[in-house]
């Protein structure tokens, strides 16, 4: 049975699972969720995820939220290659060891730079405070240094020689603030090598058709019912 995807390519968690079942040839169907038009608060996807929150996942009658829990389970039940999600057991606690650190550090810190730099401009028409914008930098640059650090190290991947979900959800998430307009690549030429590793696993096509929304993000269009729920985050954000 082919599953149901509900995804947003603006959203980073969304793009790590539209990757990797592009990458495994994993048949889906595309059932689009677009966050700028509030499609997430409809009732109808309230019945799908009442998080409200995607990606989601639909296989038959059995429905699943949360992007690290799709993505392993699509990795078992399509049965892909050993290396997304080792088998072996210390190279697997690398990848369960990054899948739990990342939410409470690259996640937030890189996702940030989006609504600092696009949404915060988009919504309130003012500019973020350059001191709330330098504290988020400084939070960033020391996310990715634990994360070249620890994670990295000298090895070409997370999970060691060969590319792992951690690394798909790890670019994802990085890339957000990259396309929000801040470089996090410059002067970092670990994390550079690691991106041009992971780029060239995934390739150009799959890159060009999961990027090509969050591209230029400034350009986005957001409907008032939207603008509103996020201009009660963005508030919060510049408390």
């Amino acid at each position: 049975m082919v599953v149901q995807l509900y995804l947003d390519l603006l959203s980073q968690p969304c793009r790590s699972v539209f990757i990797f079942a592009k990458m495994n040839s994993i048949p889906f169907e595309f059932e689009s969720v677009q966050l700028c038009n509030g499609d997430h608060f409809s009732e109808q996807y309230g019945k799908v995820n009442p998080l409200r929150k995607v990606p989601a996942l639909k296989d038959g009658d059995f429905a699943l939220a949360e992007s690290v829990a799709i993505l392993l389970y699509l990795s078992r039940k399509c049965n892909t290659p050993d290396h997304w999600y080792p088998s072996d057991l210390q190279k697997r606690a690398r990848v369960d060891e990054f899948l739990s650190w990342q939410h409470t550090s690259i996640r937030p810190n890189a996702g940030i730079m989006l609504w600092l730099k696009v949404m915060i401009p988009m919504t309130l028409e003012k500019t973020c405070p350059a001191e709330k914008l330098a504290a988020a930098v400084e939070t960033l640059n020391e996310t990715l240094q634990q994360f070249e650090d620890k994670f990295l190290q000298d090895k070409a991947f997370i999970a060691g020689e060969e590319i792992s979900i951690a690394d798909i959800v790890a670019y994802s998430e990085l890339m957000q603030a990259f396309f929000a307009g801040h470089d996090i690549f410059d002067g970092r030429p670990k994390l550079a090598a690691w991106q041009k590793r992971v780029e060239s696993k995934i390739g150009q096509d799959i890159l060009d058709e999961a990027h090509k929304m969050i591209q230029n993000p400034k350009q986005m269009t957001v409907s008032q019912t939207a603008l509103e729920a996020y201009k009660v985050r963005i508030l919060k954000l510049l408390q």
